[in-house]
């Protein structure tokens, strides 16, 4: 019997001007993004990503400690939380990608994972961290993950995360698919510039590599008052063929979504016999390098 999921992915423009409060900044960003899922929900969706740190501008084109008080506790803070009944009002899975506080002064570029009936089942940490000014001063922000790449077993399937510059690395991408991912989110903040042509390149050749479905989600506009580029959009969803299923516009809010069989991965990775052909007692010199 076909494993048919419907998948959503939410691309969006900042809710309000940077220079409100905190407060007014995430409730601003969670009601746009509430209309969205309620969308979501009227179409069909059976699990959703929305973009990195979807609860506020990308603040790290700047170095302020401004910021270090949007952080959240996960799963106790109030965006999880309400998500968590979100979540089970639309019997739906939710990746919910926010800035974390593990403690004070120690805090992290966090997704939460929310199954269908509102449990909270954990959460991903982005690992790769960039530090590549002027605009990307992530270093600033947020501690390398310290969780590796969990695979979680949701209501659709087995999901995985992968945050923003993580998709740079193939290292973490293989892991995903070991640990048994079928479908990966790649929650981001891009801008328009010397990686552009890298966002339909790299993470259709993650999905190749290891026969899983990927949904690659990227903000849009330009956020003043840094303004450090364009956030091109172009939210897509691709199969274990890198075969693209769905994209999104390059300058609007909107809501991608696709349908597509998981047994998809089994046909594939039949055909395409790169988990048994691995060689991995060869590869001993990657992590020594």
């Amino acid at each position: 019997m076909p494993r048919i999921v419907k998948a959503g992915l939410i691309q969006a423009t900042h809710a309000c001007s940077t220079d409100e409060s905190l407060d007014t900044i995430r409730e601003a960003n969670i009601e746009k993004h509430l209309k969205l899922i309620d969308e979501a929900a009227s179409q069909g969706v059976q699990v959703l990503c929305m973009q990195e740190i979807f609860t506020g501008p990308y603040f790290c084109a700047e170095q302020t400690t401004r910021w270090y008080e949007s952080t959240e506790r996960i799963p106790d803070g109030p965006t999880v939380k309400l998500m968590q009944q979100v979540a089970k009002r639309h019997k739906m899975v939710i990746v919910v990608p926010i800035y974390e506080e593990e403690t004070t002064g120690v805090y992290y570029n966090t997704a939460a994972v929310i199954d269908a009936d509102g449990t909270y089942l954990g959460k991903y940490r982005k690992n790769h961290i960039p530090h590549c000014g002027p605009g990307f001063w992530e270093k600033f922000y947020f501690r390398p993950g310290n969780m590796g790449y969990p695979v979680f077993d949701t209501a659709v399937g087995k999901v995985g995360v992968y945050i923003c510059y993580d998709r740079h690395f193939p290292e973490g991408a293989r892991a995903l698919g070991l640990n048994g991912a079928e479908i990966v989110f790649n929650p981001s903040a891009t801008v328009a510039g010397l990686s552009e042509y890298l966002w339909k390149l790299e993470q259709p050749a993650h999905a190749v590599a290891n026969a899983y479905f990927v949904g690659a989600i990227n903000r849009v506009g330009v956020e003043g008052p840094w303004n450090i580029g364009e956030f091109y959009g172009q939210s897509y969803f691709c199969d274990p063929r890198g075969q693209f299923l769905a994209t999104g516009s390059r300058d609007r809010t909107e809501l991608v979504t696709a349908e597509f069989d998981l047994d998809q991965i089994r046909e594939v990775r039949n055909t395409w016999q790169f988990f048994r052909d691995r060689r991995p007692e060869t590869y001993e010199g990657l992590t020594q390098l």
